[in-house]
């Protein structure tokens, strides 16, 4: 039942999206990029410890949420217009796949000082071969529903209930808790992901649903992982070649 206030467990788990998750992610991440390395084993390993945890929390917060008797409708659940909202789904994914691929084609021409920290993470954690890839499969859509139902769904519900039914309050508000939960990727990071986030924080206020943004998350994380992996290739055969011509090369005579 509703009570007056605002719930303390779903309260608790806001805060547990917008403090233990962004330091869990830094603690993680900091000891991935102390790596030189990483075996497919432990790709896989972080793959499926990052879908177990998504899934836990989604499900806890979706039982807080019945419990508490919000309605599937609120949390975006509901699927009314089918046709409509999934081709706005689709049209949104095919935008900002694009967007991605682009990004990534420029990537390169970057100077490396300017990159930022997420090619570095990339080229850890993106997947190498056929083995990799299909557990990274499995955690984009993991990650595309279980983030979106507890941004767009839960949080996004959440703020629109504290802040009397203001959907832009809602947008505002989910779309920075979000930029935060991606504190590990940086500056750069956190503001892109808080621009993609009230993207698809605006859809969910619009149609009422969250397909076009899992849809459109599936898509931009997918075409990450695409070039992710490509580029993450290319940087490691290029740094091989430079070791393996530095190591041929006979010392100056100095």
């Amino acid at each position: 039942m509703q009570t007056s206030f605002f719930p303390w467990d779903l309260a608790a788990i806001l805060l547990l999206l917008g403090l233990v998750v962004p330091w869990r992610g830094a603690v993680r991440v900091r000891a991935l990029l102390a790596r030189s390395a990483l075996s497919s084993t432990e790709r896989i390993a972080i793959y499926g410890s990052t879908i177990a945890f998504q899934w836990i929390l989604s499900g806890l917060t979706a039982w807080r949420c019945i419990a508490h008797g919000w309605s599937l409708t609120s949390l975006g659940i509901a699927l009314a217009d089918r046709p409509a909202v999934i081709g706005i789904g689709l049209a949104l994914a095919s935008a900002l796949a694009l967007v991605q691929f682009v990004a990534f084609r420029q990537l390169g021409r970057v100077a490396p000082e300017h990159r930022g920290r997420l090619p570095e993470i990339a080229r850890k954690l993106m997947p190498q071969n056929l083995t990799e890839a299909l557990p990274f499969v499995a955690l984009v859509c993991t990650v595309s529903l279980c983030e979106e139902f507890l941004y767009r769904g839960f949080a996004f519900s959440a703020f629109q209930r504290v802040f009397g039914g203001s959907a832009v309050a809602a947008i505002i508000c989910s779309s920075a808790l979000f930029g935060i939960g991606h504190y590990y990727q940086g500056r750069r990071g956190m503001a892109n992901t808080s621009v993609l986030g009230a993207i698809l924080a605006a859809v969910r206020a619009w149609t009422g649903s969250l397909v076009p943004s899992i849809l459109a998350h599936l898509a931009v994380d997918l075409t990450a992982g695409l070039g992710g992996s490509r580029w993450a290739a290319a940087q490691n055969k290029a740094e091989a070649a430079a070791t393996g011509l530095s190591a041929s090369r006979p010392p100056s005579n100095l």
